[in-house]
């Protein structure tokens, strides 16, 4: 029976070891990298800033636009006034009256010989000769009409309804240099999402760090604290033994039973906290924050904490940090800022040309057709006066690039504080390794001769206790001491910008 409850547990922890994952640091940074969300966000960006440079870029290319309309007015567009045209409809009427008017003075003016004359010369009387002529200006009165008509009808225009189109083409030919400085701001604001998406990266990069030591000094915590939970269990069973054989006192199984809870809770402390800090690496990583997994330095007794960090002149380390080079895009912002507010004091030319077509038609009179043209032209436009507006921007600008220049050498100096003081942590957390490991030496030697002498009854358990409670502290001490070797060398690489995959 106990055969077949070993091989069942067996089989399960196998299958538990089975589906944890084994982790090691840079599977956790390419996770992490790949699911961070404010990564995303910045390769969003990234690609937005790409799409407004290629816009910025159109900004030297004509531009063609098509324009349509339609308008209904109710009253037409009258070329002539009202006295010109009421004599146009009257231009017959007016010239047969003229007509009449006049032949009726040449008569009565002529002596009545001529006028028997005339009628002889022509075969009729003078009642016949004045119907010839009534009827001959009522005729002409009738031609001059019809062609007055047709002149009123011809100045009628019929805009009741128009309709037009027009297809404009425009070339840029100088704008001030805001063409140019927009174009730069596009490149400056490219190159600040990729210098926002380094920091970003470098970040995530130094989180998951500090969380993935934190889970390795928690882990080595969790076997020191069941490796001192055994010892003073084992003590407390030997001192019980004492105690039933009456060479020990109850009192000294009392300290040592308080000593035994202390380990316990110590352990559930540490486990609990372990457990915490794996759900916020699987946070990180973009795990469930309840997969079970296993990183490749846990179970290490060598962190290898003593790997030298690459000598990085704090001279590169300025050049290297991406908050400095987002300061100084914010000064180059500043500055093509500027240059764009200065171009609106400056004359700005462009050329114009297009096909405009109008119904009725502009071109024959006014014909209820579609006719167009073509038509080229220069637009010049030159700032005369606006009350000193874009002067007072231009010095607000210049005020903004002085405060983000103040700015980055206000961080460069901090920045180059911050990689004198983490050269220095790594040298100090070197320097305490190597003490650690000295105190865990001599805590080691001090706890084999405290057992040896109470196995042979010299000492007392309050010694062998005192011992114990010394080798707890020298090797949580150097577990400390490692894990701070480590992240401190991680924060020497981001204080240098050197922090990489």
């Amino acid at each position: 029976m106990n055969r077949i409850i070993g091989f069942l547990l067996f089989c399960s922890l196998s299958q538990v070891a089975g589906a944890q994952h084994v982790l090691s640091l840079d599977s956790c940074r390419a996770m992490a990298l790949r699911n961070n969300k404010q990564m995303s966000v910045s390769r969003v960006k990234q690609q937005m800033a790409a799409n407004i440079r290629k816009s910025a870029r159109t900004k030297y290319l004509p531009h063609v636009n098509a324009l349509g309309g339609y308008m209904y007015s109710s009253r037409s567009i009258s070329l002539l006034d009202d006295g010109m045209k009421s004599m146009l409809s009257n231009l017959g009427g007016a010239v047969t009256m003229g007509v009449e008017s006049k032949a009726g003075q040449v008569m009565s003016s002529m002596p009545s010989l001529s006028v028997t004359a005339v009628s002889a010369l022509l075969g009729m009387t003078p009642a016949q000769m004045q119907q010839q002529i009534h009827n001959g200006a009522t005729e002409l009165g009738a031609v001059v009409g019809q062609v007055g008509n047709k002149v009123l009808d011809a100045f009628d225009t019929d805009t009741h309804n128009v309709f037009a189109g027009s297809v404009m083409l425009t070339q840029p030919i100088f704008m001030g240099g805001a063409i140019i400085a927009m174009n730069k701001l596009a490149n400056i604001n490219e190159d600040m999402a990729a210098n926002s998406a380094e920091a970003k990266r470098q970040a995530t990069l130094y989180n998951i760090d500090q969380t993935y030591w934190q889970v390795v000094s928690l882990r080595h915590k969790q076997k020191l604290a069941q490796g001192y939970l055994e010892l003073v269990q084992k003590l407390d069973k030997d001192v019980q033994k004492m105690i039933n054989e009456g060479v020990a006192t109850r009192s000294e199984g009392l300290s040592v039973a308080v000593k035994v809870n202390e380990a316990e809770m110590a352990l559930i402390r540490v486990n609990d906290g372990l457990v915490l800090s794996k759900m916020l690496l699987c946070q990180q990583c973009g795990l469930p924050m309840d997969e079970q997994v296993t990183l490749a330095d846990e179970e290490r007794d060598d962190l290898d904490a003593t790997a030298l960090m690459p000598v990085v002149d704090a001279a590169q380390a300025v050049e290297n940090r991406p908050e400095l080079k987002i300061l100084q895009n914010m000064v180059d912002i500043s500055r093509q800022t500027t240059n764009i507010l200065r171009a609106g004091n400056l004359p700005q030319v462009a050329l114009m040309g297009g096909y405009t077509v109008t119904n009725p038609s502009l071109y024959n009179g006014f014909q209820k057709k579609f006719m167009g043209a073509w038509n080229v032209g220069v637009l010049i436009r030159i700032p005369v006066w606006n009350w000193g507006d874009v002067a007072y921007k231009v010095r607000a600008a210049k005020g903004a690039q002085a405060i983000a220049a103040l700015e980055r050498d206000d961080a460069r100096e901090k920045i180059n504080l911050q990689v004198r003081q983490s050269r220095f942590r790594v040298d100090e957390a070197a320097k305490k390794l190597e003490m650690a490991r000295t105190s865990c030496d001599r805590a080691n030697e001090n706890l084999r001769t405290a057992d040896l002498g109470f196995r042979e009854g010299v000492i007392s358990s309050t010694t062998v206790m005192e011992a114990q409670t010394a080798w707890l502290q020298a090797q949580s001490q150097k577990i400390d001491a490692e894990i701070d070797v480590k992240l401190s060398q991680v924060n020497l690489q981001k204080a240098l910008g050197v922090l990489s995959e």
